[in-house]
């Protein structure tokens, strides 16, 4: 008698199980290759030390003229836009994984931040932001009157 193995391969369900019903749970489809604009969000360190927090941003092949920092009432906010390289008539694509478009990554920032003294630098597609802490003044403590 003869018996045929099927090889389990248990990425490849997980892969199928998102696909099936990514659809429903408004899950990107993120293990698929496809030939589509896809979304991406710029990976971001966040680190502290006594004087600071920086957040390190890799932003590969985003000109400098599209990258964007503001903070906005305690929120810091990072934008711009990666523009796909204009389609060649010659070339056949069979696989396209890098993301193109718009991103935006936005961080609440703690009290301990002085909004008015951050600064940011972009060299060799890397964003590094620098947030010196403030020292933070406790509110006079208040006695309220019990009726």
């Amino acid at each position: 008698m003869k018996t045929n193995l099927t090889r389990w391969n248990p990425l490849k369900e997980l892969e199928d199980f998102q696909n099936r019903f990514s659809p429903f749970l408004s899950l990107p489809r993120r293990m698929e290759a496809s030939l589509e604009d896809n979304e991406w969000m710029p990976s971001v360190d966040v680190a502290e030390d006594e004087g600071e927090f920086t957040i390190t941003a890799d932003l590969p092949d985003v000109p400098k003229d599209s990258v964007h920092v503001f903070v906005d009432d305690g929120m810091l906010t990072l934008q711009g836009e990666r523009k796909r390289e204009k389609e060649e008539k010659k070339k056949k694509y069979h696989r396209i994984e890098r993301s193109y478009g718009s991103y935006s990554r936005s961080f609440q920032l703690p009290d301990t931040v002085d909004p008015e003294k951050i600064d940011a630098a972009f060299e060799n597609g890397v964003l590094t932001i620098h947030l010196p802490k403030q020292e933070v003044q406790a509110p006079p403590r208040k006695q309220v009157d019990v009726h």
